[in-house]
């Protein structure tokens, strides 16, 4: 009996969150086309799973997390050593530590000698797609859509408001969300919240100030499947700097992202007419701290409305003037 042998394995580290992942989708494509042959295994959240395989880019995922934007040990490995071992996590030492104590034959990571620079100021898709050329992997910034999701849409072709946040420097005030969502019902618009787990009470105050119907309230969470196929669905998204938007580029839905302490040079959308970024420019400020930053709220419910609107009504006329039903994807 001839035994085949198994493809060597690269092991690659970005145990961060949704937003995280899908930013590295780009880099991940890249390492899937310059390793052939190789097995591809992604340490990050089990939660994300599913996603992560509907990229293309990796064949399995190893179980990985630790709170906040932590490394977690990766001590539970039970394979052979890793033929390669990739950083996408941070800029070490700590994340290079947890990968080079599995002894991989080849380690690529910012902190290792022959690493590149880190570049602070890159845009995520374009430092990681970056960090990889220096190693001789060509990646592109671009290629980030993710696959239509084969689930159905719990909510088809009505506009998704997120109002919640990892952080509270990054969470706009719901009574200025819930103007946005009566303005936009008052303009025929069905209008869906979402809400991770734990934001049920946020989601709701939103909901009552706004008027939403029952059904239109999807607090929570949903899982991910139905999330990702409510947000490629839908005619447009409005929320924070969170998850949700980088879902919202994944698959092109057109989306307004308000931006506040971190700027859109850095975690924003890619280039297309579909997506805006609201940001008032300002000194620095604490992307993990608990109150509403000052830029972030600088952005007047009214502006955010108007951007919504803008959006709609131009995919509505562009469709109009095709003679083709309305869709939800950005040009």
């Amino acid at each position: 009996m001839i035994r085949t042998p198994h493809p060597p394995t690269v092991l690659v580290l970005r145990a961060l969150g949704l937003g995280d992942l899908l930013a590295a989708v780009p880099a991940l494509r890249g390492i899937r086309r310059g390793l052939p042959g190789h097995r591809i295994v992604l340490a990050q959240p089990a939660g994300l799973t599913e996603l992560a395989l509907e990229t293309g880019a990796s064949d399995d995922v190893f179980p990985a997390e630790a709170p906040g934007r932590a490394v977690p040990a990766l001590t539970h490995w039970t394979g052979p050593p890793p033929e390669v071992a990739i950083d996408l996590h941070g800029n070490g030492p700590e994340s290079r530590d947890a990968l080079a104590a599995l002894r991989p034959r080849r380690l690529l990571a910012h902190a290792c000698p022959d690493g590149p620079p880190w570049r602070a100021q890159a845009h995520e898709r374009d430092r990681w797609c970056g960090f990889l050329g220096a190693y001789g992997i060509p990646a592109d910034p671009l290629d980030l859509r993710l696959p239509p999701p084969a689930t159905p849409s719990p909510a088809p072709g009505a506009v998704v408001v997120h109002p919640g946040a990892a952080s509270g420097s990054r969470r706009w005030p719901a009574e200025r969300f819930a103007a946005v969502v009566r303005c936009l019902r008052a303009a025929g618009h069905r209008v869906v919240l979402t809400g991770g787990p734990g934001e049920e009470a946020l989601v709701r105050s939103v909901a009552e100030r706004s008027g939403a119907h029952d059904r239109d309230v999807l607090a929570g969470g949903l899982p991910l499947a139905g999330l990702s196929a409510l947000v490629a669905e839908a005619s447009l998204v409005l929320c924070g700097d969170t998850g949700l938007a980088h879902l919202a580029y994944a698959h092109a839905t057109r989306s307004v992202t308000l931006f506040g302490p971190v700027p859109p040079r850095l975690w924003g959308p890619p280039p297309s007419p579909g997506h805006l970024a609201l940001w008032k420019p300002g000194p620095p400020g604490d992307p993990h701290g608990r109150t509403p930053d000052a830029r972030l709220l600088r952005i007047g419910s009214g502006e955010a409305a108007a951007a919504c609107l803008t959006l709609l009504r131009q995919h509505h006329d562009r469709t109009q003037a095709a003679g083709r039903p309305a869709v939800a994807h950005a040009d």
